[in-house]
């Protein structure tokens, strides 16, 4: 039975909806939009920055040196890059719904700082009961144990939860420790999975 719905943030619940501040950004120093991507979200530094071994500022200066800027650019570089995200509020709302039948969670691959900045700039995490920030507990997906330590911290088994992601190996990573996994690509058709797994699944939480 369904106990717990967890949403990942990046690409989900927080999605590029304009491309042209990023488009602009990368245009600026002779780079793909998906080449300047893989420096901010899949580099080596990215990685280390999710599991909390360097800080978010550390990884931010290293994206400025293979741009050749000086670590002072780094809040203008930031703020063209997130330029164009929005919040997906009816995504938000529907997860509010879900409680207090269904238990909640956030677990995102995001580096140090990401739980002041999100709370500061757009205000929803209290949408959860748990929500876990990669960096905060050392440990990034697809990695089983992040998967295991946020079913803890919900106190629900995995056959009893959902996982929503737009990645991947994320949404694989998920399903080999048990759980039920969507792979996000449309939030409609993601609000009407949740809905259908709920209808044939459903326990309300104790």
């Amino acid at each position: 039975m369904i106990k717990a719905v967890i949403f990942d943030m990046g690409g989900v619940l927080l999605r590029t909806e304009d491309p042209t501040p990023r488009t602009q950004l990368a245009g600026q120093y002779g780079l793909s939009v998906s080449a300047l991507e893989n420096l901010v979200f899949n580099s080596e530094s990215s990685i280390r920055a999710e599991r909390g071994e360097i800080s978010e500022q550390e990884h931010w200066a290293w994206v400025c040196a293979q741009l050749g800027l000086p670590p002072s650019a780094i809040q203008d570089l930031q703020t063209q890059f997130w330029a164009g995200d929005r919040l997906d509020t009816e995504l938000v709302t529907f997860i509010k719904n879900l409680r207090p039948h269904i238990k909640t969670g956030l677990l995102s691959n995001a580096w140090t700082g990401t739980r002041q900045i999100v709370e500061a700039r757009y205000g929803f995490l209290d949408a959860f009961d748990v929500v876990i920030f990669s960096a905060e507990v050392g440990m990034r997906k697809p990695d089983a144990q992040i998967f295991h330590h946020t079913l803890k911290q919900l106190q629900v088994a995995p056959h009893e939860a959902v996982f929503v992601d737009d990645l991947l190996p994320n949404v694989e990573g998920a399903r080999r420790v048990g759980l039920h996994a969507i792979h996000f690509t449309h939030p409609t058709s993601v609000r009407e999975a949740i809905q259908a797994l709920l209808d044939h699944h459903f326990q309300p939480r104790s």
